[in-house]
């Protein structure tokens, strides 16, 4: 049996274990607590920043049954346990991808109407809900106006302003944003059980090249362990073509100085080397907004005086 991938072996289990969208998980705690659901939502942001996680971290809350609703789900009652491993009857979750027409849309509402088979509500997930077709949304519509009491609706994209007004406007919205590398560094950090270590150095440089996004770190992390059980930053290097420090100073250098042989000499380098260019001039575009802020802050020196040539338009 293959091994379980990183990014679904730490799924957030708990509203705690969600990072980076405290503003989203406390309001709907809150909501929870006082028992102010909603009948939909929509879920907008990046991709891997934590919608379907958390659409399915409510799911889990609004029909647990533990007795404190401020610690909800709990992870232990069947509704719970039913959820965890994937067999959930009243949670419905729709690829809208690939149920893109209106006919999907009519199968859903004529089934909505029909009473939970477990739990307290019947919750309908539907990512990527910006690819549905214009009669689609207009199908969805009537049901977002008209909810049976039983059923919430959680809608997740990455392109907000694709989905109609008309149906962003019955739905209360919450906008995820790119987790920050130090946040990611910390639940990496979890994930380093069972002897395995890793150095500060690697994780960053994982946390950086994921953007914001947790899923493709933990999916990065998975990439550059490769089943061993230490991570080095070299190891880290080779395998996502990032670049070392030493090598971003001395085209910086080259950069400043004006010296179009020395640039081309070390791009000569990174191509022969297999690097991935893309990934280089991100690096650098990185590195050389770092050195601007120490400049500017008075941490680093101006040998090339570029702080000046910025202010004077150059």
């Amino acid at each position: 049996m293959p091994a379980q991938a990183l990014y679904l072996k730490w799924r957030p289990a708990t509203f705690e274990d969600v990072i980076g969208q405290d503003h989203i998980t406390r309001t709907l705690r809150n909501a929870l607590r006082q028992r102010r659901i909603r009948h939909a939502y929509l879920f907008s942001g990046p991709r891997g920043t934590g919608k379907t996680s958390t659409a399915r971290l409510l799911a889990k809350a609004v029909n647990c049954q533990g007795e404190d609703p401020a610690r909800r789900p709990c992870n232990e009652c069947p509704h719970c346990v039913a959820v965890n491993e994937g067999r959930y009857l009243d949670l419905i979750e729709i690829d809208a991808a690939s149920h893109t027409g209106v006919d999907d849309v009519r199968d859903l509402r004529d089934k909505i109407a029909f009473a939970p088979n477990e739990g307290r509500f019947k919750v309908y997930i539907i990512d990527e809900v910006h690819r549905f077709s214009g009669a689609a949304f207009d199908a969805l519509l009537k049901t977002l106006e008209e909810p049976p009491p039983h059923a919430i609706f959680v809608l997740a994209t990455t392109e907000p302003d694709r989905v109609p007004e008309t149906v962003r406007s019955r739905c209360q919205r919450f906008d995820f944003g790119r987790i920050a590398e130090s946040d990611m560094v910390a639940r990496l950090k979890m994930a380093l059980t069972d002897g395995m270590t890793a150095e500060d150095e690697a994780l960053h440089m994982i946390a950086a090249s994921a953007e914001g996004s947790m899923r493709d770190a933990w999916s990065l992390m998975d990439m550059c362990l490769g089943g061993e059980k230490y991570l080095s930053a070299e190891n880290v290097r080779l395998s996502l073509g990032i670049v070392s420090q030493l090598f971003l100073f001395d085209y910086l250098d080259a950069l400043g100085e004006a010296d179009a042989g020395l640039a081309l000499k070390k791009t000569e380098q990174l191509m022969q080397g297999g690097r991935d260019v893309q990934v280089f001039l991100r690096d650098l575009s990185a590195h050389l907004r770092q050195a601007l802020t120490d400049i500017q802050y008075g941490r680093a020196p101006d040998p090339y005086g570029w702080t000046m040539k910025i202010e004077a338009g150059k």
